[in-house]
Order: structure tokens, then sequence, then C-alpha cells
């Protein structure tokens, strides 16, 4: 064949390939607007990060779905439930020089990496985080904020050092020390709702944002551990005594009361929804809560490297089932720079052992029950 027909047919050939092409994506882009709603909060129900570079496709898509900008702390359904911020290590902390204020998130489903610019940690400190929304503290005035890492959206609490009269030693740096927190929306949605208990006080601090003060319960909790917040609620264990099972308290998020004209927060005392195993002078084991999927479970484990592990779903605990979870799970315990990976069966005994690195991530423990990851740390 000619040299110029040759040409001529590889230029006609990629004419058309452009054409299809062209009419692929704009067939895409012509979906109808119901279709691609439906489509969105499908992708939204999996991973927030997902939606949002869903609706980054084109600006139809765009504008057939909502934006997730100015209600990613405010609305759950935007929360970054999956995703989990990473330590750097080697002395580097999130607002170090050497960062230049990036950021590494790690997705607990999918097990991918994001690495983003957050400038806002060069003068914040991150205490915790809740649903994937980080908990910042603004150096200047402790003045507490919730930091949406993937939309940017920031709401602003009062000042942590109004809870220094409730803390053991009325010091700063055990404002910094928080055991759990759990965030919730108010009735109408325009307000954000933060419940804080931190480490060496015997009381929970409540809010909505906008406040200039916290509050705090007037009730107190003295035997309460391993703290855990699903949904908007508190979770923890009551030990009264050193043998038998610890009780399951669930503490309500705050009520907002109409009184005279005004909108006051009230929160609930903890209540008691479920009983756990009882251990024994032969049988000592450990108790955690942990968060898996749309689940709670109880974890236990021997403080010997090969116990037995056991896992209990809190919703057969509460029908009063105490018999374990016969699921497939892998364990990895860390302790003091490295950590010994556990297989075990549906038993619950320990197979065989190597060596990752997990203390940096300051776990005591990693759990992949049912291919999920459950992650239990010292603050648990």
């Amino acid at each position: 064949m000619p040299a110029a027909l040759v040409a001529c047919s590889g230029k006609r050939r990629r004419r058309t390939a452009t054409t299809h092409a062209a009419r692929d994506s704009s067939s895409w882009a012509s979906l109808a607007e119901d279709l691609v709603s439906l489509i969105g909060w499908r992708v939204l129900a999996g991973d927030v990060r997902d939606y949002i570079c869903f609706r980054a496709a084109c600006h139809h898509w765009r504008s057939c779905t909502a934006s997730p900008c100015g209600r990613g702390v405010v609305d759950p359904r935007f929360h970054p439930r999956r995703w989990m911020m990473l330590p750097e290590g080697n002395g580097l902390y999130p607002g170090h020089g050497k960062l230049r204020g990036f950021v590494r998130f790690f997705n607990l489903s999918t097990g991918a990496f994001v690495r983003l610019k957050l400038p806002i940690v060069r003068d914040h400190r991150i205490l915790d985080s809740v649903d994937g929304i980080l908990l910042l503290q603004r150096n200047r005035d402790t003045a507490v904020r919730l930091l949406h890492p993937f939309t940017g959206d920031i709401v602003d609490f009062p000042p942590l050092d109004t809870l220094l009269p409730y803390t053991s030693r009325r010091s700063e740096e055990y404002l910094r020390d928080v055991a759990a927190a759990s965030i919730t929306s108010s009735a109408d949605d325009q307000a954000v709702l933060l419940m804080i208990w931190l480490f060496r006080t015997v009381r929970v601090a409540f809010a909505a944002s906008g406040d200039k003060q916290w509050r705090v319960s007037s009730w107190s909790m003295y035997q309460a551990y391993t703290p855990l917040p699903f949904q908007g609620k508190l979770y923890m264990l009551d030990q009264a005594t050193a043998y038998g099972g610890p009780e399951v308290l669930q503490i309500d998020p705050p009520l907002q009361l109409q009184l005279e004209g005004t909108t006051e927060l009230s929160l609930p005392p903890p209540k008691s929804i479920a009983k756990c195993p009882a251990r024994t002078p032969d049988s000592f084991f450990l108790y955690h809560l942990v968060e898996c999927d749309s689940d709670i479970l109880l974890v236990t484990f021997g403080v010997s490297v090969y116990a037995q592990i056991s896992v209990y779903r809190l919703a057969d605990l509460i029908s009063g089932t105490t018999v374990p979870d016969q699921g497939t799970f892998i364990v990895s315990k860390g302790e003091q720079g490295m950590a010994d990976e556990t297989e075990v069966g549906i038993d619950g005994v320990t197979r065989q052992a190597s060596q990752p690195q997990l203390a940096q991530l300051n776990l005591i423990m990693v759990v992949i029950y049912n291919c999920n990851v459950i992650t239990i740390t010292n603050h648990t």
C-alpha cells in the first residue's frame, strides 16, 4: 500500500477514535439528573473522597449532586469515616517544617494513601479524629475546631482552658489528652454538638458550635474505660470489681431544651445496655470496645502472647448472647517499638507470628476481622 494511503488511513482511524471518545463522553455527561444523583449517593455510601472525585468529573454531574463543601462537618453523610491520619515517624509531626504542611491519610477499607496539604496544622495541634473529622486545638487560645480534611470545612468550639477547673491538675497539657470525642448534628441540622471526655477527669464536657464556654455533665464516672465514639454516641466499659464482667455504658448526645425562649443543652446520664462475659482468677483477660464497619465489637484477649482472643458483637451482648462470634480474624500486637503479627482461627487460638512495626501508630493491636480492619490504640 502506498505510503500516502497508509498515512491517510492512520489519520482516519485517529479521527474515528476521537469521534467515538467524544460521543461516549457526551453520552455520560448527558445522563438524566435523577440517575446522576442516585449514582452519586451510591458512591458516597462507599467513600466521601470517591464522591468528591465523582462530582469533579464534569459540570453536569456536579450540578446534579449535593455539594459537601460547607456541609462536610454538619452532615454526617459526608464524614470520611474510613480514613485515618498516619504519623510520619522519625520525630516528624503534623505541622513540622520538614513536612511543608502535608499530612498523609490511610483508608482502612481500600488501603489507599492520600497526601494532603493542610497549612492549618502549622498553628494547631491535632487532638483526635472523630469519624475522620480532625479535632484540633488552636495554639494561641486553646480554641477547639473540627476540620474536614477533604473539604476544608471548619467548625469552631469554645477554648479548652474553660475546662481547667474540672481537671485533676490545672495545666493546659492535661486538656490535650482526649480519651474520646463524639459529634452529632442538632435537630435543625444548623449546629454541631460535640462531646469530649478528657483523661484525668470524671465528667464529660459538651458544647454546641459557636458556644463561648464548655458545659460539663452533672454526673461523674470513676470506673469507666475504653471509650468508643459511634454514630454520635459514646460507649465505654464500667468495671466496678476486679473480677466479673464489666457493663457497657452508652451516653446519648446532648439534648437541646427550649427554656424561656433560649436553647439550653443537657447531657443525659450514662445507661447500662449490656453485660460483658465475666473473667475469673483462672481466666484473666482485657476488654476493648472497637468499631467494625457498622457494628460495635467487644474484643477480649489475655495478657500473655499466646492467650486466646475472642470477639463479641455488642448487639448479641444486648440480647443476652455471650457466645463469641465465629469469624476469622488476624491480629497484630505491638509493644515497645515492635509488633508480632498473629494469625488466629475461628477458635481464637494463635497460629503463627511475624514482625511488622506498629508502635509509631500508637497501636497495641490491629485486628483484621472478616476482612475489616479494627485498630486498638493505647487510648482505648
